[in-house]
């Protein structure tokens, strides 16, 4: 009788415990959309990518160009990546590079919504099979990347960029490394 209640108990108490250092993570000011990543300070990884336009052929020298750039991860497929979009499109008009990866979608889907919402993208990778995105070990859509001048990852958010995310997490990092080129 006492070993029924014992699991139960222990299970209660671990359950309990994670869930009071989560909290005491979070009352930390830990960003808990900032996903830690075995790719940050890392080049981005080496793959032949094709454009969605074009079907011209990039390598990962594509981000090797000597400035910052943000990654973006999207797709017609994710609700929070059309709530983003917009924003997106005001921070490339704003002189903000960015690149985008069509992720796990239909080309003919992801051109029409780019001609139709606008296209904040210098360069609009596919990624249907999602491999480049395995590789990034992308979650889901959207997700953002800041990558170096020099190809290297700095940091990786998971969501969608607005206002405050790009004022508060990303622009710093991003304005600094524009600095140091």
């Amino acid at each position: 009788m006492k070993k029924k209640l014992l699991v139960p108990l222990i299970l209660f108490l671990s359950i309990t415990i994670a869930f009071l250092v989560q909290l005491k993570r979070n009352a930390q000011g830990e960003d808990i959309k900032a996903l830690e990543s075995a790719l940050v300070g890392k080049p981005v990884p080496a793959k032949n990518l094709t454009e969605l336009f074009e079907n011209k052929t990039y390598t990962n020298e594509l981000f090797q160009q000597g400035e910052p750039v943000l990654l973006n991860v999207w797709a017609t497929w994710c609700p929070t990546c059309y709530a983003e979009h917009q924003y997106l499109n005001k921070l490339a008009k704003e002189g903000v590079r960015i690149i985008g990866l069509d992720y796990k979608d239909e080309s003919p889907k992801a051109m029409k919504w780019l001609k139709d919402l606008g296209n904040p993208y210098q360069v609009v990778l596919k990624d249907e099979k999602g491999s480049f995105g395995l590789d990034l070990g992308v979650y889901g859509a959207p997700e953002t990347f800041i990558v170096d001048g020099k190809g290297v990852i700095h940091y990786r958010y998971a969501g969608d960029v607005n206002e405050k995310v790009w004022t508060q997490t990303l622009k710093p990092i991003y304005d600094k490394l524009s600095e140091q080129q």
